[in-house]
């Protein structure tokens, strides 16, 4: 069986034809994180926390991505998820963590 792509298809396809606004939304991010008084590591784990609560499977992934690039650990990005589970719901937050976990242990953590 072929490896499941867990890269965005549609991000990387946008990316090729309008270079700019992804070099635009990426410098967006990167000022936001940097003006702030949270690391780099909170911010993503954040991210990741908005991500799961607006039910996008492609955003948990990049930020899986970018907490772990950014110094998470598993337990970390874990306990982040687990905390939804009184504001957003036993069964979101769980796929939240399935999504997270095809990073984790699919990608091993990279």
């Amino acid at each position: 069986m072929a490896k499941r792509r867990l890269t965005g298809r549609t991000y990387h396809d946008i990316s090729k034809l309008y270079p700019e606004v992804i070099s635009a939304l990426e410098t967006l991010g990167t000022t936001i994180r940097g003006i702030g008084a949270l690391d780099e590591k909170t911010s993503h784990l954040v991210q990741l926390a908005a991500a799961a609560t607006a039910k996008s499977e492609g955003a948990v992934h990049s930020h899986t991505r970018r907490a772990i690039k950014a110094g998470a650990s598993k337990e970390e990005i874990y306990h982040t998820l687990l905390l939804l589970v009184s504001t957003i719901g036993f069964p979101q937050a769980m796929a939240a963590i399935s999504w997270c976990r095809d990073i984790l242990e699919g990608e091993g953590g990279e």
